[in-house]
């Protein structure tokens, strides 16, 4: 080989490694740049674990799930500085949204569907308005707990109340 002929494959290498080397600055920025957006989340989620420790029954895990979940718990917080146990302000204390569904259930003989339950709830309860995925989430938590039983019909997943809690 002469050097005449190994200009152009030289020429093609040295194109390829600046191509490379650009792709590799663009995905150096990229990933800086999600890792920037994964530490501001970090912080957030930090921030509202604290505040959620802050006051009475946040702290819980078991309850996270059965609160309301409207809006934020930030929002909550510094909104009500009991935590949202009771208004301030004089406001009453809203029922946990367990609650509201162990009485939705105690209203009925046979299993019903989470979507079943949200609706009725939004119906009986129009100032809440909890997620379909919060719901389902709740309820999985009254299972857990024993008071809810979880029953599936090929892909449909029903909830009843516990014996022990039909009873109560």
């Amino acid at each position: 080989m002469t050097s005449h002929s190994t200009a152009p494959l030289r020429s093609r290498l040295l194109d390829q490694a600046a191509s490379d080397l650009e792709d590799n600055r663009r995905r150096q920025r990229e990933l800086t740049d999600e890792l920037t957006m994964l530490q501001r989340e970090e912080a957030l989620l930090t921030d509202i674990l604290s505040l959620a420790q802050r006051y009475d029954g946040f702290g819980d895990p078991s309850r996270l799930a059965e609160q309301s979940q409207d809006e934020p718990v930030a929002a909550k917080a510094e909104r009500s500085p009991a935590g949202g146990r009771g208004g301030a302000k004089g406001k009453p204390r809203q029922p946990l949204l367990g609650d509201m569904l162990l009485e939705l259930l105690g209203g009925h003989d046979e299993p019903r569907l989470a979507k079943e339950l949200r609706d009725e709830l939004l119906e009986k309860h129009p100032d809440r308005s909890p997620t379909p995925q919060v719901v389902r989430n709740t309820l999985e938590s009254l299972v857990a707990k024993g008071r809810v039983q979880r029953h599936k019909q090929q892909r449909s997943v029903l909830y009843t109340l516990s014996p022990s809690e039909a009873d109560a």
